[in-house]
């Protein structure tokens, strides 16, 4: 079978056809493994790299927090060294401290000794002189005993009372003398800074008073409808508001005359609307003035609580607001009260504060020391007496109500506040323009001043001068001696501020000279 050549051929193409076969299938296969190997090597490689990356990431973590605790630790290091170079440096503060201290011990040891030193030397002399003022006193005396002797009793006994009045005289005057610089000296050196300081802090205007207010007219053809048909419509408007209403020849002008200036300002305020309105009649004047008057309500009211705002002040009754803005209508020598307790209480504040009492408290006893003038027209009594009934029965702080009872010296202060308060009222009222007062006032208390002073023995001619401030008596040098003459500046100065009422101060200068005159020919 196999010699047949068709089959040899049939089997050759059979194997070459398996052959061929076999080799795609092989091919196949090692394609397909080396595919997966290949794959296999990618997906080795990857996580290779994943893991190296992760590994890397876990690395630069780790050195990091390494990092950080380094520093962490370096910085808490750097801490503890500057704690200990601090204490350090407290230690030697402390040590140069003790140092200094020493020092200034030492100094003031031998400033002490050297002080010694001179008061040994300084006593030393004193006996010295003692010793000879000593010697010449019994040398004296030996020569007034030789004196004594030949005098009779009554001699002897003049002798004495006169020796007697002579060394009294003079040791009252040195006294005089000593109290009054030992009081310029504790007094000046706080007193001084503490007033000059609140003057300067504060600081008020001055209205002068007055009794009439003019009111402008657009033309003098309205005086007569003013005036109205048989003068209804003037009458009206006195009885209205209690103020006279005079017309005179002054063109274009009408004056409004009235002790009360509230009244004066509602008459005022009703005026001016009737003459901007144009109708004016007896209905239309009623109506205007009870407008007027509410009106000047709410001002009042609105002035009231300005001044305790302005001053910081707090929980004041309301009827008390009104009245202090009731005193901005009210003058004393020319000087608004209203201001003139604002500026009060402002003092009084800044004092109290220098003085580290209460300061609010200084500044509602200051506002409130005049409250009685605001009522004084109406009702009897001093402004001082008003005043402690109206902040007894507002239930005001007994600190408050015994400041306005003594700042006139009525009673005795029982407050540090009350005293500032009486000082801040002389104050307001005394510095130069704060008040003006009458020229008949002003003469009498100049003439007053004068006849006080030479009615005194040894006084030969008298000058008041600086408006009234200052006094100056001239003394007979061969009637009163240096001592004397202190004694008489004294004494005027007592009579003064018992007799006389006055702002401010006045200041008593006794003069007493010796001249000798030739004439060369």
């Amino acid at each position: 079978m196999l010699s047949n050549p068709v089959n040899l051929v049939i089997v050759l193409i059979f194997l070459l056809v398996g052959c061929v076969i076999g080799y795609v299938i092989c091919k196949k296969s090692y394609d397909k493994k080396l595919s997966n190997a290949r794959t296999s090597a990618e997906q080795i490689i990857k996580d290779a790299q994943k893991e190296a990356s992760t590994t890397k990431k876990e690395v630069l973590l780790e050195a990091k927090e390494e990092a950080h605790k380094y520093r962490e630790q370096q910085e808490s290091d750097l801490k503890e060294r500057r704690k200990d170079v601090q204490k350090q440096e407290e230690r030697l503060l402390q040590r140069e401290e003790v140092l200094d201290r020493k020092d200034s011990t030492l100094d003031k040891r031998e400033n002490s000794l050297e002080q010694r030193e001179n008061d040994v030397t300084i006593q030393q002399k004193t006996i010295e002189q003692q010793k000879e003022d000593l010697s010449s006193t019994i040398t004296k005396q030996q020569e007034e005993l030789y004196r004594i002797g030949e005098l009779t009793k009554q001699e002897a006994q003049d002798e004495i009372l006169n020796g007697l009045n002579e060394e009294l005289t003079h040791e009252k005057a040195e006294y005089i003398k000593e109290s009054q610089q030992a009081a310029q000296q504790d007094a000046n050196k706080v007193a001084k800074n503490l007033v000059v300081e609140a003057i300067q802090r504060s600081a008020a205007d001055i209205v002068t008073e007055t009794t009439v207010t003019t009111v402008t007219l657009p033309n003098d053809d309205m005086k007569g409808r003013i005036i109205g048909k048989e003068g209804r419509n003037i009458r009206s408007f006195e009885s209205l508001t209690g103020i006279d209403l005079i017309i005179d020849d002054t063109p274009e002008v009408v004056v409004l005359s009235g002790y009360d200036p509230i009244r004066r300002e509602i008459a005022r305020i009703a005026l001016d609307r009737l003459i901007q309105d144009g109708r004016i009649h007896p209905t239309r004047i009623e109506e205007m003035v009870d407008k007027a008057r509410q009106e000047m309500d709410e001002r009042i009211r609105e002035l009231g609580e300005q001044a305790i705002y302005s001053l910081g002040i707090h929980n004041m009754h309301p009827d008390l607001i009104k009245i202090i803005g009731r005193m901005n209508f009210r003058t004393s020598y020319g000087q608004n009260v209203l201001n003139h307790s604002i500026e009060v209480a402002k003092l009084s504040g800044l004092m109290a504060a220098e003085l580290n009492e209460d300061e609010t408290l200084a500044k509602r006893a200051g506002l409130l020391h005049d409250i009685g003038k605001a009522i004084d027209r109406e009702v009897e009594g001093s402004h001082v007496e008003i005043g402690v009934e109206l902040t007894t029965k507002y239930k005001e702080s007994q600190v408050v109500i015994n400041t306005i009872a003594s700042h006139h010296g009525d009673t005795e202060p029982t407050s540090i506040i009350a005293t500032l308060v009486a000082a801040a009222d002389a104050i307001s009222a005394a510095r130069p323009g704060a008040r003006s007062e009458s020229m008949e006032n002003y003469i009498h208390r100049l003439e007053k001043l004068e006849e006080i002073a030479n009615n005194h023995e040894g006084v030969d001619h008298t000058y008041a001068i600086q408006a009234g401030r200052e006094v100056r008596i001239m003394v007979k040098p061969e009637a009163l001696s240096d001592d004397e003459a202190a004694i008489l500046s004294r004494d005027i100065k007592n009579q003064i501020e018992n007799e006389l009422e006055y702002p401010g101060h006045i200041k008593v200068t006794v003069i007493r000279e010796t001249r000798k005159i030739e004439y060369a020919k």
